[in-house]
């Protein structure tokens, strides 16, 4: 039988997926994701028995991260929906989860767009079936690439090594 606390854990990676799916389909990753994840944040946190001081360096981790992912939005490398779902991500993951959480979504975002370039090349379109709307979106040359797809998987790859985790099996 899951406790309160094990449910509570489960809302980040629920979140996350919901919007790597959505990015994928639509190119967008609505707000209500990231807020619902950062308001949600406190609460399970507690739930676990975080001390004060861990959810204080989990709020700072997450500020850092919003800081970091605003200034990728800035240079247009990420959308503004992939900059709040990174840092939403962050602040659940704390330390020392941010670092494998930074390196896995860095790799996952790379290899999806290389993957991408290929889907768009010349010589792969012959070979992909035409699809849905949002299957011949991903395929349209110059088009954006869903990053919110590869914040999800660094989320999830990392989400087991996350202090919250921890607590909640120890």
């Amino acid at each position: 039988m899951f406790e309160l606390s094990s449910l509570m854990l489960l809302i980040l990676p629920a979140l996350v997926i919901i919007a790597g799916l959505k990015d994928a389909v639509s190119f967008t990753i609505p707000n209500w994701i990231s807020v619902a994840a950062a308001l949600a944040f406190v609460p399970a946190a507690m739930a676990v028995g975080a001390d004060f001081p861990a959810i204080g360096v989990h709020l700072s981790i997450g500020a850092a991260a919003l800081a970091a992912a605003i200034g990728m939005w800035s240079l247009r490398w990420i959308g503004g929906g992939d900059a709040k779902l990174f840092a939403a991500s962050a602040l659940w993951l704390g330390w020392p989860a941010i670092g494998l959480f930074a390196l896995v979504t860095a790799l996952a975002g790379g290899g999806l767009a290389v993957a991408l370039l290929n889907l768009r090349s010349g010589w792969a379109r012959a070979f992909v079936p035409v699809g849905p709307r949002w299957v011949e979106r991903l395929r349209e040359h110059g088009g954006d690439v869903p990053y919110g797809v590869a914040i999800a998987i660094g989320a999830l790859v990392a989400f087991p090594q996350s202090d919250l985790v921890k607590l909640l099996i120890a």
